[in-house]
């Protein structure tokens, strides 16, 4: 009888070792090591005492001059979906979906297998969670009760690859979620990295074998990663990560790994008592209701991917009672507001040291780009000075640490959306060359090269007889 081996894994991390640890030296974390038995492994070990092999087969190699063919799809019949994914589900691709729990992405799958059933496609959807019925009165809110999907509560890998394997191979199955799922090949309860490997290396296999399209459901930790191994989402043809605030009623699917499109699209859905509803402009839903007359809101033009987006950016300053102020930012960076704090204060002349700053982007969308430097600035200059901005005015721009406002990428497509929304001006970086100056579009644009500029500006529309506060004399 073949001995057992033990060792310890991380549950957080991957991260394996022969004895038990109170901390793990890879992420840190703690209590996260549990004791895995598994069966030993004859290829396990230094190169001189493996068994020998025989001699390899000889492949072809072949060059990068040879026909490009593109890989052939299966659109989901969800615009938005099909946008992040690159333009639909590859064959024999799978995608690793993640999300807080109750963010929707049973929903999402649920409307996108139905949508794709309708189509004639065998769609297959394998819960681990929850059993027939309970999937059953989903569909039905959802108004999805009639499409032809097949359901399934099965937690076993071998029994699922074995019945999608019976008559013709599913364009679509959808297992939620992968830490439910279990391995014969291994010895451990289900949900602990060497059972989530070996599970999601099963699927995988079985998705490059019949050309089936597998959407694995992963869960994610208290700080938003996907819970697991890191080695599955290595794996995988595509990781998707679906975010929202269940505060806020849209949602935004983001592709972070994709092998077969861009992983900087996005798609945004609004929670409905129908389920998810796709947004074809989410410039409008993110500046609704938006405040016109209060002093510290600047519209940003920013960009998701190759879609244009609008969103307000809100700030707040005010004087503070503490002997270190309090920063504070909700979907922006941390860092990027400490550097335009000091940019303000070192070139702009204004004293922020005794002030508490509260950022936020209104919606909760989060922003990455630097192209928000501008607006972000703009909206701290107006609360701090109480001049409201133009209400038909955007910003972008990059700022440097020496004041210089430096141009971005895709200036026309931002000033294209701005001036479909009824906006009339737009802040931005001084064009660099007569080409630029000629291709921007029929819209009022002040061009500023340097901080300064913007604070001037902000400056001189503030309310008559209010002084601008804390500015330096110099």
């Amino acid at each position: 009888m073949a001995k057992r081996q033990a060792s310890f894994a991380c549950q957080s991390c991957g991260a394996v070792y022969n004895r038990w640890k109170g901390k793990c030296e890879a992420c840190g974390g703690w209590n996260s090591i549990v004791e895995e038995t598994g069966s030993a492994n004859p290829m396990v070990g230094p190169v001189a005492t493996r068994p020998s092999r025989a001699k390899g087969r000889i492949f072809p190699l072949e060059g990068l001059s040879g026909e490009a063919k593109e890989a052939p799809r299966t659109p989901s019949g969800i615009d938005e979906l099909d946008r992040v994914t690159g333009g639909g589900f590859v064959h024999g691709s799978v995608i690793l979906l993640g999300g807080d729990p109750g963010i929707g992405k049973s929903t999402l799958l649920m409307q996108a297998s139905a949508a794709l059933a309708k189509q004639g496609h065998r769609v297959a959807y394998i819960s681990g969670e929850e059993a027939v019925a309970q999937v059953r009165l989903r569909a039905e809110r959802l108004g999805l009760g009639q499409a032809p999907v097949e359901l399934a509560s099965e937690t076993n890998v071998e029994d699922i690859v074995a019945t999608l394997t019976q008559g013709r191979p599913p364009a679509l199955a959808i297992i939620d979620s992968i830490q439910t799922m279990w391995t014969e090949t291994v010895e451990s309860a289900p949900g602990t990295v060497t059972q989530v490997r070996g599970s999601a290396q099963a699927l995988i296999r079985f998705a490059k074998t019949t050309g089936t399209a597998v959407i694995l459901v992963g869960h994610v930790t208290k700080d938003g990663q996907i819970a697991g191994p890191r080695v599955v989402e290595h794996m995988v043809d595509a990781v998707v990560s679906f975010e929202g605030d269940t505060g806020h009623h849209f949602r935004i699917l983001r592709a972070v790994k994709n092998r077969f499109g861009p992983t900087d699209e996005i798609g945004v859905f609004e929670m409905s008592d129908q389920g998810l509803r796709e947004v074809p402009n989410p410039s409008e839903l993110f500046l609704a209701g938006r405040d016109l007359a209060t002093p510290g809101t600047a519209v940003f033009a920013g960009m998701e991917g190759t879609r244009p987006l609008l969103v307000e950016i809100q700030a707040l300053v005010a004087p503070t009672s503490l002997g270190n102020p309090r920063r504070a930012v909700v979907g922006w960076d941390q860092n990027r507001l400490s550097m335009v704090l000091a940019v303000l204060e070192a070139h702009g002349g204004l004293r922020l040291g005794m002030h508490d700053v509260y950022l936020n982007v209104a919606g909760g969308l989060r922003i990455t780009e630097p192209a928000a430097d501008l607006a972000a600035a703009a909206a701290l200059v107006s609360s701090l000075s109480g001049a409201p901005l133009p209400p038909d005015t955007v910003y972008f721009g990059e700022m440097g640490l020496s004041g210089a406002i430096r141009p971005v990428a895709q200036e026309q497509a931002r000033l294209k959306e701005a001036a479909k929304l009824g906006f009339a001006n737009a802040v931005s970086p001084a064009a660099r060359n007569d080409k630029a100056k000629k291709e921007r579009p029929a819209l009022g644009t002040s061009a500023i090269g340097h901080i300064t500029d913007l604070v001037a500006g902000i400056a001189a529309s503030r309310p008559r007889g209010k002084p601008m506060l804390n500015r330096s004399e110099g």
